[in-house]
């Protein structure tokens, strides 16, 4: 009897713990509940941090987000006002201020951000088209500092063209078209920012073939330039290297100048000191010259040019 007393007792403990767990439940401060009755909702949603009642087993506690929340939309292809095809990647940040709306109107994250997808896509859209190009990618007038060959290279004249709104102003505006939109679904639109600007692949191959075909001309400038300098630097090594040459040649030819007058003056001193040694060396430097084994001359017994041999052979 005492043994069934225990057991009973030990069930409606158990069922009242059941119970007690069934009708307490915990908000944390991250989080935003909306209750619900037989899948209808009762009452204020609860915002408040801490632990809180409800009818167990009949009613659940529905838990939202109420932090910022993520969305990253998919590129889009857009032209923009001057016949530009872009890939246009944004993202934007979001948060669940109505969680009751957004239950009846969305229920859940994923649906959330497809009609996100629509909205901020169509805002999205509908500024891109209507600016340039270079509104979208610039924010100010603020003066590029490009070189020369840099301006030419991203066409300066684009650059150029004075921005009345900017890429900031067209984000700004973007986030205002679609907050119109998102309260119906119980959420508010933080911020809407351009992640990535590219062009579509057709018109970047031409892009690509321009910026090649600017780097070809600007190397052609460059090498005709260097090929002017290199013929002024040659030609006035030329012109130097004949202002060496013609001193180095005078003052050789002055040198050798002096040498042959020294060599003369020599010549002559030993001429005037002894005539006849001097007329005979030189005969036998002609004798030598003029005379070998395979050489034959017909001269006179008489002729001047054998006198010293000659007189070679009379002697005794």
């Amino acid at each position: 009897m005492k043994t069934k007393k225990i057991a009973t007792i030990t069930i409606i403990v158990i069922v009242l713990l059941i119970v007690l767990a069934s009708s307490l439940y915990t908000v944390r401060e991250t989080e935003q509940v909306v209750i619900t009755q037989f899948g209808r909702p009762i009452g204020d949603p609860i915002t408040q941090a801490g632990l809180h009642l409800k009818v167990p087993f009949v009613q659940k506690a529905n838990y939202f987000e109420k932090r910022l929340l993520e969305w990253d939309g998919s590129p889009n292809q857009v032209p923009t006002s001057d016949k530009k095809y872009i890939w246009v990647d944004c993202f934007a940040r979001w948060k669940i201020t109505d969680p009751l709306r957004f239950m009846q109107s969305v229920s859940t994250e994923t649906e959330a951000h497809a009609r996100l997808d629509n909205i901020v896509d169509a805002a999205i859209r509908d500024l891109i088209t209507k600016n340039l190009l270079i509104e979208v990618v610039r924010s100010s007038n603020r003066e590029m500092e490009l070189s020369e060959e840099e301006k030419e290279l991203l066409a300066i004249e684009e650059a150029a063209v004075q921005i009345s709104l900017g890429r900031e102003e067209i984000t700004r505006e973007i986030l205002k078209q679609a907050s119109v939109m998102v309260p119906q679904y119980g959420i508010e639109l933080v911020d809407v920012r351009i992640k990535r600007i590219n062009y579509v692949e057709e018109v970047r191959q031409k892009v690509y073939e321009r910026m090649i075909s600017e780097r070809q001309r600007i190397a052609a400038r460059y090498r005709s330039e260097g090929q002017g300098k290199r013929a002024e630097i040659e030609g006035e090594k030329d012109k130097e290297l004949q202002r060496i040459t013609s001193e180095a040649y005078r003052t050789a030819q002055e040198i050798i100048g002096k040498a042959d007058a020294e060599a003369v003056r020599i010549y002559a001193n030993a001429y005037n000191r002894d005539p006849e040694f001097y007329s005979f060396l030189k005969s036998l430097e002609s004798y030598r010259a003029t005379m070998d084994n395979n050489s034959w001359l017909l001269l006179t017994t008489e002729a001047e040019y054998l006198k010293y041999l000659k007189r070679g052979s009379e002697r005794p």
